[in-house]
């Protein structure tokens, strides 16, 4: 093998070592991801069996309802979406089948920022919606139930997002998916700063 040939070969071996320092990079943050989502789940799961369990106790008289029930609750005001430490990054509006994210007010979360697209748009939202195509071409469901969703921006900065057409049994997974997608946002955005 000449002097040129050994040369090529091993700046092709370069780039090959640099394509794959990204493609483990990119799964990294994905595994970060899937674990952070695996938690709040399994956290989720710990919280609302314990709720089950309080239900199903027998009830001796019927319980006077001085407040209203949490559904009525949320769909008036919304539920925040906070970080680890405190730090407001949404509020949620539930309703029977939509969720409304209205992002903080003082917060300037970039749509360009990963893992918004990457990851809640294309990864969540798109798949959510692929799937109920599937199911609407297949007659499962009405094709009028097909998720859909709307993001509002003032520029580059995102403002609102409106999920319509979501499925009860979808509601955990959007917002630990939203709460992570933010978390590593703000993140992103606390370092440049």
């Amino acid at each position: 093998m000449s002097e040129d040939e050994e040369k090529e070969k091993i700046k092709k071996i370069a780039e090959l070592r640099s394509i794959l320092e990204k493609r483990v990079e990119t799964m990294e943050t994905e595994l970060d991801g899937l674990k952070t989502l695996l938690s709040l789940i399994d956290e989720t799961l710990i919280k609302e069996g314990f709720k089950r369990a309080e239900i199903s106790k027998p009830v001796q008289a019927a319980p006077k309802q001085e407040t209203p029930p949490p559904s009525v609750t949320q769909q008036n005001k919304g539920v925040p979406l906070k970080t680890v430490t405190g730090d407001l990054l949404a509020q949620l509006y539930i309703e029977k089948d939509s969720i409304q994210i209205k992002l903080a007010e003082d917060k300037n979360f970039d749509i360009e920022t990963p893992p918004f697209k990457s990851f809640f748009v294309e990864r969540v939202l798109a798949k959510m919606q692929e799937k109920d195509r599937e199911d609407a071409g297949k007659g499962k469901i009405a094709p009028e139930k097909i998720l859909s969703y709307s993001i509002k921006q003032d520029g580059n900065t995102l403002r609102e997002i409106t999920i319509r057409n979501l499925r009860r049994e979808r509601s955990r997974e959007l917002k630990s998916s939203i709460r992570w997608t933010l978390e590593k946002m703000y993140e992103k955005m606390k370092q440049k700063s």
